[in-house]
């Protein structure tokens, strides 16, 4: 493998990525750590507070295939810079009033754009560094997993210092992502842009992903550890609370999450340029998740710590590796952005249902037993879309 020209352009190119790609997350998991104080402010059910996380994360697969046209009518670069712009929008609206109808529609915004944000990044990767993808990916995955650390130990902190004011912890994200629309117009050039003489040219030969049976094992993947992630996001600190501990005790747990996944996402990446055997990392990390859940379920104390170390690693790794997939099959930026586009479209649709049944379940027992079984029971249906996988290599 060829090294890495570090040109001052490159660089910038790799910041501007870093901070799109900040920005992908938190207006979803800044919901999680206020989600008590949120449910109580106004008076919804958990199912309805449920649909908070489940509106953007379906959104995120509604909208993924437009990321294909999109990517062609008005070019990679000026189409990301219109859809950061928009959560730049949706955030900023939350300022406006606290209201769950206002952070439902803002929720659809924010879906729609992270959803076409996607592909369009995983092809840009594609295509600009193809030599270096995981390398890549993994500061990609790095900076969703920091935006998510800093949504998950900074809403609470904006709320306490804001005199309780909800609206101000979570309309404030917006700032980040004025930023990154700043830096990412800056530093990609409208050369980096896939022309469309370009795209017609790959068109002849690029492959349908619908027509493929390890593409829908790689959607399958993709929507179960989506699932697990934005399910914890959204419910472990209910859930910590549940077992006694205090909002401000249960958001750092969730932080220390957080901070684990920001760690991983770029660690474990670095560590697949060594070991490159998706499969042999996918099998490691379900055995670690369903030791870690287990944990988590019977553990009190220094157990939930131990627990939540573990399923920060979980998270972390099988996330890079859902981005990698589609990426390693792929053989043009064009199948990237098409195969990504599946992938995306169908495991963040599906990811939407689980949060929702969490809720529901919880509404009717009031109590987190079935929330932990549908957690094992996601790392258990990964561990078999792994064998299925393995068959298909």
């Amino acid at each position: 493998m060829k090294k890495m020209k570090w040109t001052l352009s490159t660089v910038f190119i790799l910041v501007s990525i870093f901070f799109v790609a900040l920005n992908m997350r938190p207006a979803v998991t800044a919901i999680g750590p206020l989600f008590n104080v949120l449910m109580d402010s106004l008076q919804v059910t958990n199912m309805q507070m449920s649909l908070l996380t489940s509106i953007p994360v379906f959104c995120m697969g509604l909208f993924a295939p437009f990321a294909v046209p999109m990517q062609k009518k008005i070019g990679t670069k000026k189409a990301i810079s219109v859809l950061v712009l928009l959560i730049v929008l949706a955030n900023g609206a939350r300022f406006l009033k606290e209201s769950y109808f206002l952070l439902v529609c803002t929720s659809f915004l924010v879906g729609l754009a992270i959803a076409i944000i996607g592909p369009l990044m995983n092809a840009f990767i594609k295509e600009r560094f193809p030599q270096h993808v995981a390398s890549v990916i993994g500061l990609y995955s790095f900076g969703i997993g920091t935006g998510a650390t800093l949504s998950a130990g900074f809403t609470v902190t904006m709320y306490q210092q804001t005199d309780a004011n909800w609206a101000f912890a979570l309309g404030s994200w917006s700032i980040l992502a004025a930023i990154a629309v700043v830096i990412w117009v800056i530093a990609v050039p409208n050369d980096e842009v896939i022309t469309d003489a370009t795209q017609v040219k790959v068109n002849e030969n690029a492959r349908n992903p619908w027509r493929h049976k390890k593409a829908w094992l790689i959607l399958l993947f993709f929507g179960l550890q989506t699932s697990l992630f934005f399910s914890i996001m959204a419910w472990l600190t209910p859930m910590l609370q549940d077992k006694g501990l205090s909002l401000v005790s249960a958001s750092t747990v969730l932080t220390v999450l957080s901070i684990v996944q920001m760690v991983g996402n770029i660690a474990i990446p670095l560590l697949m340029e060594k070991w490159q055997s998706r499969i042999s990392w996918l099998f490691s990390l379900s055995v670690l998740g369903i030791i870690g859940f287990v944990l988590l379920w019977i553990g009190t104390g220094a157990i939930i710590w131990l627990a939540v170390l573990i399923i920060g690693v979980v998270l972390s790794g099988m996330f890079p590796i859902a981005l990698m997939l589609p990426l390693d099959e792929s053989r043009t930026a064009e199948e990237a952005s098409s195969w990504s586009s599946m992938v995306l479209s169908g495991g963040f649709m599906m990811s939407a249902i689980i949060p929702l049944l969490i809720g529901y379940c919880y509404d009717i027992t009031a109590n987190h037993h079935f929330t932990y079984a549908i957690f094992i029971a996601l790392i258990i249906a990964i561990l078999g879309t792994t064998v299925a996988l393995k068959k298909q290599t």
